[in-house]
């Protein structure tokens, strides 16, 4: 266990400097318009309320709910329940970080920057910025989803039925991993589909029942939320009054054309269908294979592309996943996710201040379709047998063992 001493304080170190950083109060956050009053009713026992007034993200709030009430222990406030909230993101992402250090050292015998990987998992701007945002969630939904994808490649499928149903109760998103899950695995395929889901439903099922259903159904559609950053931007108009939070007026947006709305959702999850479909027909299942690490990272980016609502931390799942691919497969450090996680700062968080939405759209998309294009045919790639691959024999030894 001496091995594993300095990377958990080091990932532990950078939770709790996120955490001291980002978690000052929530005020001008989605936190704040969203979660706070049904956060409130949840702390002071009225459960009835706080399943009638949860937003979308109700099942991960129901979720994270012992932490919540955790802070209710000690007598604290609003704020020290906003922050126990963040809790189990910020340990999702140093436990994560651990276990890519570990499984690395397995299948790389002898492979260095492995603290890299863990400050990448544990602390990277992406994630700060979730946190900023009022959206802690996201940090637990992504280690949840690789999670379950390296549960599954090293044939653990309780482990891997467990954490998909998690995830699929923290956001509904996580779809977009059942299929890399289901390939990855070699057996139990259906009892772990089934266990999932029925994990996932034993956190949904309170809110159908007690009247959240409109706010639990609605996370199959879009709002009137458009932002530049996504497929669809050209085709929304200009000359409207576009409004964001606290009725901030939003300079040269365009408003969303009246069809999108009940489009993009239902089109993310059904994505991964046939990209799974298509991946099995060429890669095969089971095996351990790390490109399925591959293939989700590309259906969490294309989730990001085809949603209107794209904002920054929709990204963090797509770089754990590209994170966990690079430290099972190459020796270098990771490269690509460090390179991910500078386009991505830049996009969202730089360029917006000096240019018009359009421009932003155009710099957004310049670089994550050809992104796409590259994960496209890195996951389904035909050139080298899987056998005749170093490191991916490596991974597929460890896995075995």
């Amino acid at each position: 266990m001496r091995r594993y001493l300095v990377p958990a304080a080091v990932g532990a170190a950078l939770a709790v400097a996120s955490g001291w950083a980002e978690l000052v109060g929530f005020a001008w956050s989605d936190y704040e318009t969203a979660n706070l009053v049904p956060v409130r009713h949840l702390v002071h026992g009225d459960l009835g309320a706080f399943l009638r007034t949860a937003p979308i993200e109700g099942p991960s709030l129901l979720l994270r709910a012992p932490f919540a009430l955790a802070s209710w222990l000690w007598g604290g406030g609003d704020v020290a329940a906003y922050r126990m909230m963040a809790v189990p993101g910020l340990l999702a992402g140093v436990v994560f970080g651990l276990v890519l250090f570990a499984l690395r050292g397995r299948a790389l015998p002898g492979a260095r920057w492995g603290l890299v990987f863990v400050c990448l998992a544990a602390g990277n701007p992406i994630m700060l910025r979730a946190l900023d945002i009022g959206h802690p969630e996201e940090l637990l939904g992504a280690a949840l989803c690789v999670g379950a994808v390296l549960a599954a490649m090293w044939q653990r499928p309780g482990a891997a039925a467990v954490l998909l149903g998690l995830a699929l109760a923290n956001k509904a998103w996580a779809v977009v991993a059942i299929g890399p899950v289901l390939l990855a695995l070699e057996s139990r395929r259906v009892l772990v589909l089934a266990s999932a889901g029925a994990l996932a439903a034993a956190f949904v099922a309170p809110f159908l029942l007690t009247g959240g259903r409109d706010a639990v159904l609605s996370a199959s559609s879009t709002d009137t939320v458009f932002q530049p950053w996504q497929l669809w931007w050209s085709l929304g108009e200009h000359g409207h009054q576009v409004r964001g939070m606290f009725g901030a007026l939003k300079v040269d947006y365009r408003a969303a054309p009246a069809w999108i709305a009940p489009l993009t959702h239902p089109l993310i999850a059904a994505l991964g269908v046939p990209a799974s479909l298509a991946w099995w027909r060429r890669r095969g299942a089971g095996g351990g294979n790390p490109d399925v690490l591959l293939l989700l990272a590309l259906l969490l980016l294309a989730r990001c592309v085809l949603d209107t609502a794209n904002n920054v931390y929709y990204h963090l799942p797509f770089l754990m996943a590209l994170l966990a691919w690079e430290a099972l497969t190459h020796r270098r450090p990771p490269i690509l996710s460090l390179a991910a996680v500078c386009a991505i700062w830049v996009t969202f968080q730089t360029l917006p201040l000096d240019i018009s939405p359009d421009a932003q759209s155009a710099v957004y998309l310049a670089w994550v379709l050809p992104a796409l294009a590259v994960l496209t045919c890195a996951s389904f790639r035909l050139t080298l047998p899987f056998g005749r691959d170093p490191a991916r024999r490596a991974v597929l030894a460890a896995a075995r063992r």
